[in-house]
């Protein structure tokens, strides 16, 4: 998720088609949200997201959902928001902070533009083992607004083997306790319900399961969420990090949101 994508297979999910198809529909629902046609290839109508490392999906495949946005890092340099918006993406999740002392080089420009041109957005902090949940939250707090209209303050916790200074490993029970603490700190600061993004080794490694006063963002690219989470409810769906988005000029993780653009709205109008 922080931009070194880790060889991940992905998905190659059709034709997604722009405006064309918008003008029938009410500017409430189409309002910066992804509009699919069936998941076949080739079109003159409208812009296609590709992928660099397609996985073929079988039964419920990410083409299926309606609202895809996308999460990123200083890794894909500089972006150009207004392309990204108007090639259909819906909401952005964008890297804030790590660990206790560390702000990503480009988050401040990233939050100042998706904010100016409308996209939703919420911030994310890469979680460390090396220190406790509440400092970390507090590092977070630090640098993140509090902002009306924001999505749901993020915590990535996964695994770190590849970190210079923290690449140890936790007992399960003190990992689902530090997330708690950073969880519970943040929620009360910004008043959400904060989302917890995982991937599926570190969710069956620590029972994440378990927790409860979150809501999950899932990754996985190799099936989906019901295949690799079984019985997991989720918000969010990370389905591919080789994706090829328009305005971004690296390899791109884009995800799912679970429900209609009005139920979009709905949760945003719950939990900004």
């Amino acid at each position: 998720m922080i931009g070194k994508w880790y060889g991940s297979r992905a998905a190659l999910f059709g034709t997604l088609l722009l405006s064309s198809v918008l003008g029938a529909c009410s500017s409430t629902d189409t309002a910066g949200v992804l509009s699919l046609t069936e998941p076949t290839r080739g079109t003159s109508k409208g812009l296609r997201f590709d992928d660099h490392d397609p996985y073929d999906f079988t039964g419920t495949a990410p083409w299926h959902h309606q609202v895809h946005g996308v999460d990123v890092a200083k890794y894909q340099n500089k972006i150009d928001w207004p392309r990204v918006k108007g090639s259909g993406i819906g909401f952005a999740f964008i890297k804030a902070t790590e660990g206790g002392d560390r702000l990503d080089s480009r988050f401040r420009e990233n939050w100042a533009t998706t904010g100016a041109i409308g996209l939703p957005r919420g911030a994310y902090h890469f979680f460390y083992w090396c220190r406790s949940g509440s400092e970390q939250a507090d590092w977070f707090i630090r640098h993140v607004p509090r902002e009306k209209g924001a999505m749901p303050p993020v915590l990535d916790a996964e695994w770190n083997p590849d970190s210079p200074t923290c690449p140890k490993k936790v007992p399960p029970a003190q990992a689902r306790k530090m997330l708690r603490d950073f969880a519970a700190k943040v929620s009360r600061y910004y008043g959400q319900t904060p989302i917890v993004y995982t991937t599926v080794d570190f969710y069956h490694d620590n029972d994440l399961g378990s927790m409860t006063g979150v809501q999950f963002w899932l990754r996985s690219t190799a099936g989906h969420p019901s295949e690799k989470y079984p019985g997991q409810n989720w918000t969010f769906w990370q389905y591919t990090g080789t994706g090829k988005v328009p305005g971004i000029g690296t390899p791109a993780d884009i995800n799912v949101f679970r429900g209609s653009p009005t139920d979009f709205r709905k949760w945003m109008a719950r939990h900004g």
